[in-house]
């Protein structure tokens, strides 16, 4: 009995060691991999970051499952042919482990498709939107706009919008009164249009030759009879997926602002009363 409790001491002490190493071992990988990306610059760093978390989540996967055979292998003689010659086995665990694979193959393809990379801002499902803090072989995390991080598997992943994919066009639209001249309200839109582009120009998707592509300008009159209310035009600008959001932010204010000075009335709700002449009065009820 002692000599038993002995080799049992001594086997639980293996695997405590494992645990060591293979921590060790994981923490010295993701710590390589980290300094590597921070010397380099020939990837973007979005993209830096995404393989860096997809490397991380991979050895941690590693690790745990060759620490578990390990400690398995401690108490069962032969583990090596068991594993070898389990079909049987194999087979169940495949079909337990469906969803397993299923998440993982899917979160390879969202890396390798380069469908969503850490950072971006991205829809999921048209249900949840947020920006990417992580991508795991499993899950993927985002962080949504009040600050909760949603946790989801890729296999559930059926639908992205990605809102960094290079470029992205702003698209506003105005609601104008029909008492105001169209013709005016072309002109002010365009001056309004003109201050964005001089404001904001850091903002705006550049060709090789660093011209903007697509400056801010006024894309027409896209409805004349816009909700019984108004006539609708819309401005249009392609910038930069990175500072898509100032720039639709800017470009709202400063178009509010213009029309505001040009005293260029928007459209409003109305309601028109007719007047109905009452029966129950017409029969003296």
């Amino acid at each position: 009995m002692d000599w038993m409790d002995l080799l049992h001491h001594y086997k639980l002490t293996s695997i405590f060691l494992a645990a060591i190493i293979a921590r060790i071992i994981v923490f010295i990988i993701n710590k390589t991999v980290h300094n590597f990306f921070l010397k380099t610059d020939f990837i973007e760093e979005r993209i830096e970051q995404t393989i860096e978390s997809m490397i991380r989540s991979l050895t941690k996967y590693t690790a745990t499952l060759c620490f578990i055979f390990f400690a398995i292998s401690q108490y069962v003689s032969n583990f090596g042919r068991i594993l070898a010659g389990a079909g049987i086995l194999g087979v169940i665990l495949g079909f337990g482990a469906q969803s397993i694979i299923k998440d993982i193959l899917s979160g390879i393809f969202l890396i390798y498709e380069k469908q969503l990379h850490k950072g971006d801002f991205i829809t999921i499902n048209n249900t949840f939107n947020g920006t990417v803090v992580d991508i795991g072989l499993r899950f993927l995390k985002i962080r949504e706009w009040t600050g909760k991080v949603l946790t989801i598997s890729n296999g559930e992943i059926k639908q992205i919008h990605n809102y960094n994919i290079e470029e992205m066009r702003v698209i506003e639209r105005i609601v104008v009164s029909y008492r105001e001249n169209p013709e005016r309200v072309f002109e002010i839109l365009e001056i309004a249009c003109e201050k964005i582009n001089v404001l904001h120009e850091a903002c705006l998707k550049l060709d090789l030759a660093n011209c903007p592509i697509e400056p801010f300008q006024v894309y027409g009159m896209t409805t004349i009879n816009s909700g019984y209310r108004g006539i609708e035009y819309t401005v249009t600008g392609l910038v930069d997926d990175t500072l898509y959001w100032d720039a639709a932010k800017e470009a709202r204010r400063i178009i509010a602002q213009t029309l505001f000075d040009y005293e260029i009335k928007l459209a409003e709700d109305t309601m028109l009363v007719k007047p109905v002449d009452d029966v129950f009065l017409k029969e003296g009820k």
